[in-house]
């Protein structure tokens, strides 16, 4: 497939979608921004978020902090003005709240609500919620994260006060009576409790039972029931482990009967802290697992194989008539003093040959630019 011939045809309208992984504005990060959070952590091994940043210094140097609230995008700023994208859609993985019900599960993010102009100064429409971190300051914690986004104008998804709002769908309005529907759902293999599923009567995430043809069939019926003739759809699942290049046959299965039932355009997948393979499966893209974006695990030692603190920007071009997938661009970036700078040559060709080595058992490869970006070829 020739991406770049597809998007030069007259007759096809292109829509340009930025997706990413984890967005994790908490801890560290939070304690570098004009208006920090108690830094108390309820860690077995890390009492306090600023060691988080003494360890990130310690690495990569010294951050003047407080930092203001664009500082953390970097050079992915001027990336988002090039591209321009019709829609911005991250996964956030952090609680928004003052709130001290913590959950203790050993890990809690938090951003004070007072810091959330750092989401709004990369023009963010759409935050995902369904992961395992939206709850970590329990549900009074989730009600402050939802009404903090929604005060800074951005859409949540994922989430809500009840079933019926977690999963509801961001609807994101592009022009000319086009539209993105932005679904997000997860899986407790991801880390989520099963007590953290929204209900009828309770706030939570849109808790997903299974990977079953059932469970595929009751989303798709949801994603067809809301979209019109001018809408795309992504959805967004938060799924799998951490650590590991492998995407279960369950994942793919899901993937391919969803995409099979024809009403969502993109598979928008996270939860492993490093980019995974990429499929096109029916014209359309599934992203297993995009990797974090933004996270505060500089100093931190384990799994350096991975290379987790270089990642991906996803430009996902659709026709906006059918929905088919033209192009699919990636720029990458390194995570260094809790900010995103544009990726060295070597690093670059590092996420290239990964990218290429993961896609060849779906048929996808990557070729990557004089200026550093990757394209996705498939056939």
């Amino acid at each position: 497939m020739d991406p770049v011939s597809l998007r030069e045809r007259s007759d096809i309208r292109p829509i340009t979608l930025f997706l990413c992984g984890d967005v994790m504005t908490g801890r560290g990060i939070d304690q570098v921004l004009p208006h920090p959070s108690n830094p108390r952590l309820h860690e077995p091994y890390v009492q306090s978020a600023l060691e988080y940043v003494e360890m990130a210094e310690s690495a990569n140097g010294r951050i003047l902090k407080p930092v203001d609230f664009s500082y953390v995008w970097g050079d992915a700023a001027e990336e988002l003005i090039r591209v321009g994208p019709a829609a911005r859609i991250v996964n956030l993985e952090t609680s928004i709240t003052t709130c001290e019900d913590y959950d203790s599960k050993g890990i809690n993010y938090r951003m004070h609500p007072a810091n959330t102009p750092c989401l709004a100064a990369a023009k963010i429409d759409c935050c995902v919620l369904a992961n395992n971190h939206v709850l970590d300051w329990g549900r009074s914690g989730l009600k402050e994260t939802l009404a903090s986004l929604r005060a800074a104008g951005m859409k949540t998804v994922g989430a809500g006060l009840n079933l019926a709002e977690a999963i509801n769908p961001a609807v994101i309005e592009i022009g000319d009576n086009a539209r993105v529907l932005g679904f997000a759902v997860c899986t407790e293999d991801s880390g989520i409790h099963s007590d953290w599923a929204a209900t009828d009567q309770e706030p939570g995430v849109a808790l997903l039972p299974d990977l079953s043809d059932r469970t595929a069939e009751w989303l798709t019926e949801r994603v067809r029931g809301m979209k019109g003739n001018d809408d795309l759809a992504v959805l967004s699942i938060h799924w799998g482990g951490n650590w590991g290049y492998g995407v279960p046959q369950e994942q793919q299965r899901f993937a391919h009967k969803v995409l099979d039932l024809g009403a969502v355009d993109v598979i928008h997948g996270h939860s492993s802290h490093h980019p995974k393979g990429i499929e096109v499966y029916r014209d359309k893209p599934i992203l297993y697992g995009c990797g974090d974006f933004l996270n505060d695990y500089e100093g931190i030692a384990g799994y350096e194989e991975y290379r987790s603190h270089l990642v991906l920007m996803y430009f996902v071009s659709l026709d906006a008539a059918t929905g088919r997938l033209l192009a699919l661009d990636m720029t990458p970036f390194e995570i260094k003093r809790f900010r995103l700078h544009n990726a060295g040559g070597q690093d670059a060709h590092w996420l290239r040959n990964m990218l290429h080595r993961e896609g060849r058992q779906f048929g996808t490869q990557v070729t990557l630019s004089a200026e550093s970006r990757l394209t996705l070829q498939w056939r």
